[in-house]
């Protein structure tokens, strides 16, 4: 009798805790959703920027680690650039060179300028004297022949001030391309993210476009889903953010609205992530859910690429969202407590 009634109380807590269970799971089950809409599961992805050096050279210094959050402009990488400095500080000498060749081109046209207006002041003198019969036709010939020669030297100089012109510019030119080699030197990042993958060291020789480090941009955060062709061919891609719902596993008191901004044109495979045959042995179209900008903000550091996520995916733009699915975005004071 003993037996038999640990027997039937052991019962009693399996049927109780049964019940138990199969009523949490009717007030926990997501409620049904109305003809047009469906749901999936997703994965939370964003834009991979991949940051590399312009120009070749030693990597001295990477200053974030994998996993820091950088913001656009925050200084990545450093190269070093000793060698170009010092090719740097050398144009300037010569470009400073230019410059004063150029003053004294530019003296020596004033003085041959001077020099042709004397000639021209002496020819004109003659010129009187000799009509008048006071002078000489040779001294007449000699004062033409320096008005010449004083031409020739104010056009001689003048070229000479052209050329030194181009000099000064080619020398500001080579100045200018080595610092641009040097602010190149400093790599910045172009978006605000999260550094993913650090692909160097420091001590690493990089050719031209070599890759440094990988930064995931949060501000272009989307969900792949899978949808079968029967749904994927009724959704329209565009900026609509009232297409689609999105419930991040991490965070499921919050519902994000989401955009359809690219179906793929070809359809696969269903991943792997389906677990039932029948669907797997279906062909599945790609689908990116595009959350809109500033959704996330106050969000960075907590949206992590890989994220699971449940996709409620709208066909029928007619079709209302219920209640339960009405975006609901953290606060302020909720996102500044994370």
């Amino acid at each position: 009798m003993k037996r038999f009634g640990k027997l039937a109380t052991a019962a009693v807590v399996v049927i109780v805790a049964a019940g138990a269970g199969y009523y949490a799971w009717l007030k926990l089950r997501p409620p049904g959703l109305p003809a047009g809409i469906i749901s999936t599961n997703g994965r939370v992805e964003a834009t991979q920027v991949d940051i590399s050096t312009k120009i070749p050279g030693r990597v001295i210094e990477i200053v974030p680690h994998e996993g820091d959050m950088v913001s656009p402009g925050e200084v990545v990488t450093r190269i070093d650039t000793s060698e170009t400095l010092a090719q740097l500080h050398q144009a300037q000498a010569s470009a400073e060179l230019a410059r004063q060749t150029l003053v004294t081109r530019q003296a020596e046209v004033a003085s041959d300028d001077a020099q042709l207006n004397f000639a021209n002041e002496e020819l004109r003198r003659t010129s009187t004297l000799v009509s008048k019969g006071w002078s000489t036709h040779e001294l007449l010939d000699q004062r033409n022949q320096q008005l010449k020669s004083a031409d020739a030297a104010l056009k001689a100089a003048m070229s000479q001030v052209d050329e030194a012109r181009a000099t000064v510019k080619t020398a500001d030119a080579r100045v200018e391309e080595l610092q641009a080699v040097i602010n190149d030197s400093t790599i910045k990042s172009p978006v605000e993210g999260r550094l993913q993958y650090r692909l160097v060291e420091p001590g690493a020789v990089l050719p031209p476009g070599g890759k440094i480090a990988t930064v995931i941009d949060l501000n272009d955060v989307y969900t792949t889903v899978y949808l079968p062709s029967a749904q994927a061919g009724r959704l329209k891609v565009g900026n609509d953010p009232d297409a689609a719902r999105l419930v991040i596993d991490a965070y499921p008191d919050y519902i994000f609205p989401a955009s359809v901004s690219f179906v793929a044109p070809e359809s696969q495979f269903t991943p792997k992530t389906v677990e039932v045959q029948s669907e797997r042995e279906q062909l599945y179209f790609r689908v990116k859910l595009q959350k809109p900008p500033g959704v996330l903000k106050g969000m960075e550091e907590q949206i992590k690429s890989g994220l699971r996520a449940v996709a409620y995916v709208r066909l029928d733009p007619a079709v209302e969202w219920p209640a339960g699915l009405a975006v609901k975005l953290p606060s302020v004071d909720e996102q500044a407590g994370k």
